[in-house]
């Protein structure tokens, strides 16, 4: 019993030592060559304080909305609904959010609604929607902004990055409300 028993014993307190202490520090110790030391990458406008990386809801209509949050963009909770394409529940759901968006953009085409306007992302956090997705979205900002659909378009494309250089090209919601605030007060 002795034989398995010290092995357990010490095996334990070097895993306890290991991964409550040393290893932590190591992940900071990387973190610190990272941008904004691992942190966060943080915005603040107008006094509040947002994370560019952390999707955020915008509902309003003068705003471009964000891609669906099945975790109503908590970022505590991150996680995506695990629910199947093919699941009944989930598709009354997509159609729920595909009828709302055509209630507030009736000049948009039910076929140009791209996936990521109303399906949640894999964690709900997702920051950035397609550059379809925030073209699909021009009309209604410029109705209700009384703003020209070229200077909106101008916009959405000062904002369209490619994430690591790889992938689709995508724009983050957060900047560009922000931005779209800054030069359309109101």
């Amino acid at each position: 019993m002795k034989k398995e028993l010290i092995p357990s014993l010490l095996l334990t307190i070097i895993c306890i030592v290991f991964f409550s202490g040393i290893y932590p520090l190591i992940v900071w110790g990387i973190a610190q060559f990272a941008p904004n030391k691992g942190e966060g990458f943080v915005i603040v406008d107008h006094g509040k304080k947002y994370y560019e990386n952390v999707g955020q809801k915008f509902t309003e209509d003068k705003y471009f909305y964000s891609r669906p949050s099945a975790v109503d963009y908590n970022a505590a909770g991150s996680g995506g609904s695990n629910k199947a394409p093919t699941n009944p529940e989930y598709l009354v759901q997509v159609s729920a959010r595909i009828d709302s968006f055509m209630v507030h953009n009736p000049s948009a085409n039910k076929a140009d609604i791209p996936s990521d306007l109303v399906t949640a992302s894999g964690s709900g956090l997702d920051p950035d929607i397609s550059v379809q997705a925030a073209i699909v979205q021009i009309q209604r900002i410029a109705a209700i902004r009384k703003a020209s659909v070229t200077q909106l378009q101008d916009l959405v494309q000062a904002h369209v990055h490619k994430p690591l250089g790889l992938g689709p090209s995508c724009i983050n919601v957060l900047k560009l409300n922000i931005d779209l605030d800054k030069a359309l007060s109101q």
